[in-house]
């Protein structure tokens, strides 16, 4: 963010100056009370509201997890979603949560952030089903597989 401060007589006789100090990361702006303003691309403000409420999430979820007892959805509150997984796999996913977090915020990129929640959100959804959860927790053995015989070249190139 630029060290330069602008006075709101500024916002109209700098404005090409005001902007772009604003497009490269924040102009400033200090109000006649005092009050310091800042202008900053919108997709920035974006990035930093998502951090801080994914980051305020996690550490609900981090204290959640640190009790006794297992966490209800009440307690849960927006990431009652996980109810569907057991213990070890919430600490997986706030592993993983905190992990998209530092990427997110070192890369100025939500696409991390929202690859894993998107990811974790699907998989709860599918664990939702009876029978899916029950392909995707259920046992596997030996007898469960059969061998096939591998494609004809012609059909693995598209044709």
């Amino acid at each position: 963010m630029s060290n330069i401060i602008f006075q709101p007589t500024d916002l109209a006789q700098k404005r090409v100056q005001v902007l772009e100090a604003a497009r490269t990361g924040g102009a400033r702006v200090r109000d006649k009370d005092g009050t310091s303003l800042v202008m900053l691309p919108e997709s920035r403000l974006r990035l930093l509201e998502q951090l801080a409420d994914w980051g305020t999430a996690g550490l609900r979820l981090e204290q959640l997890l640190a009790r006794a007892t297992r966490p209800t959805v009440a307690d849960l509150g927006a990431l009652g979603w996980l109810r569907v997984f057991d213990d070890e796999d919430q600490r997986e996913f706030l592993d993983e949560l905190q992990q998209a977090l530092l990427a997110a915020h070192a890369d100025e990129d939500l696409g991390v952030l929202d690859g894993c929640v998107l990811a974790w959100r699907t998989t709860a959804r599918q664990l939702e089903d009876p029978l899916r959860r029950s392909v995707l927790m259920g046992h596997l053995d030996a007898t469960d597989l059969e061998d096939v015989d591998r494609p004809d070249a012609e059909l693995t190139d598209g044709q």
